[in-house]
């Protein structure tokens, strides 16, 4: 799955084409606001962990695992999260942060952050142990965000994919430098979706 591939001009391999694919289906669904997103999160996060490792992105590939167990965790927020008297156990609505919720947001961002970018700079040998952990530590967030139905997961993704563009050309991984791009895109619209399904209180 690793023997190179040369689509419109970009170098790729098999296994990160398939990644690619599944990584646009993912949040495509997540626009919409579709559970299956997360099936789809699942497959191509363990994909994308064996190209990420293969090109020392340590922080990245660990962080698929996590993604893995969030997005099982996610799947079941989003059929029968509610939490209030009222919707315990039905299905998610989309809501906003409050300025609690902001806060302890960017703190974990950089605890996670600083954490992280210890643990790579002195354990592996990547050669960008501070972007690294701070892209890892910012998926993260958007992740818990998403999970929790919170537009302002859209915010986080906007910023975490511009600087995944960057971090993906430095390392050859031109097609997922263009899905990236794709992403950004994506995020505003995504932004603007849950906006909307936000202020009309639907899942």
């Amino acid at each position: 799955m690793n023997d190179s591939l040369l689509i419109l001009g970009f170098t790729t391999t098999p296994l990160e084409l398939i990644s690619f694919v599944l990584s646009i289906a993912t949040v495509l669904l997540n626009i919409r606001r579709l559970h299956w997103a997360w099936l789809f999160a699942i497959v191509s996060s363990a994909m994308y962990g064996i190209v990420f490792f293969d090109a020392r992105l340590y922080g990245d590939a660990g962080l698929q695992g996590v993604f893995i167990a969030a997005s099982l965790w996610g799947w079941t927020q989003w059929l029968k999260g509610g939490r209030s008297s009222v919707d315990a156990g039905a299905p998610l609505v989309v809501t906003r942060l409050d300025r609690a919720g902001w806060t302890l947001a960017l703190a974990g961002w950089a605890l996670g952050y600083l954490l992280l970018w210890a643990f790579l700079g002195h354990a592996t040998d990547t050669d960008v142990p501070g972007t690294d952990a701070f892209l890892t530590a910012g998926s993260l967030l958007g992740t818990l965000l998403t999970a929790r139905k919170k537009v302002e997961n859209w915010h986080v993704w906007i910023v975490v994919d511009v600087i995944y563009v960057g971090l993906y050309v430095h390392k050859h991984l031109y097609l997922t430098a263009v899905l990236y791009a794709l992403f950004v895109v994506m995020a505003a619209i995504g932004l603007r979706t849950w906006n909307r399904a936000a202020r009309e209180g639907v899942q």
